[in-house]
């Protein structure tokens, strides 16, 4: 069985080359949409350089700008242009970033390595949601007790009521009348106090 195809492909020279083409059941359409595809990159001015998850196709372009070629990248959206739609891949190639679009291998792997960042911090919310729900029963019976809170630790921080006399003498015989001009000099001496400027 046979089945007629025609084809059109706009030219720059604005005209329409119309192609026939006789497929045989031999020819798989998906073969044959690569073959149209690579056919009418020849006569287009884009270059098809990969598709996202969500269905956003990429481009790029060479043109020629006051004697420099310079590549230039676009995107067109499958729905909705919803820039928050783009892979991050996607966007450092578009901005030029990087220089090679990311390919489908490379994009699986990044995929998969976020649903495994994904499944980790599911993973620790739930160990740290068990550990505060223990913490918590704790917390509970240690309030139910008739004992007041154990204040050893917390005296044992301060020094003996001994020592504690001398340094308040010591700190005494530092805050002396200081004046607002420096004195003595070497190890006798003591920078005079700030005064504003009146």
């Amino acid at each position: 069985m046979y089945t007629t195809v025609v084809f059109s492909v706009r030219i720059k020279a604005n005209f329409t080359v119309k192609l026939e083409k006789i497929l045989t059941e031999i020819l798989p359409p998906k073969i044959m949409s690569k073959l149209w595809a690579r056919f009418a990159g020849l006569f287009s001015s884009k270059n098809f350089v990969g598709i996202d998850k969500v269905g956003n196709r990429y481009f790029k372009n060479i043109e020629e700008l006051d004697g420099v070629m310079k590549e230039k990248r676009w995107v067109t959206f499958k729905g909705e242009e919803d820039p928050t739609s783009i892979p991050v891949e996607w966007i450092c190639w578009l901005n030029g970033q990087r220089k090679n679009a990311p390919t489908p291998e490379e994009m699986a792997e990044l995929e998969a390595r976020r649903e495994f960042v994904k499944l980790n911090i599911a993973r620790l919310k739930k160990e740290e949601e068990e550990r505060m729900a223990k913490e918590g029963k704790r917390k509970a019976t240690n309030i139910g007790k008739a004992d007041g809170p154990d204040l050893k630790s917390f005296v044992q921080q301060f020094p003996d009521a001994s020592k504690g006399d001398t340094k308040a003498e010591a700190s005494d015989t530092q805050h002396e009348k200081r004046s607002s001009e420096p004195t003595g000099s070497g190890e006798s001496f003591r920078p005079g106090t700030w005064q504003p400027p009146t």
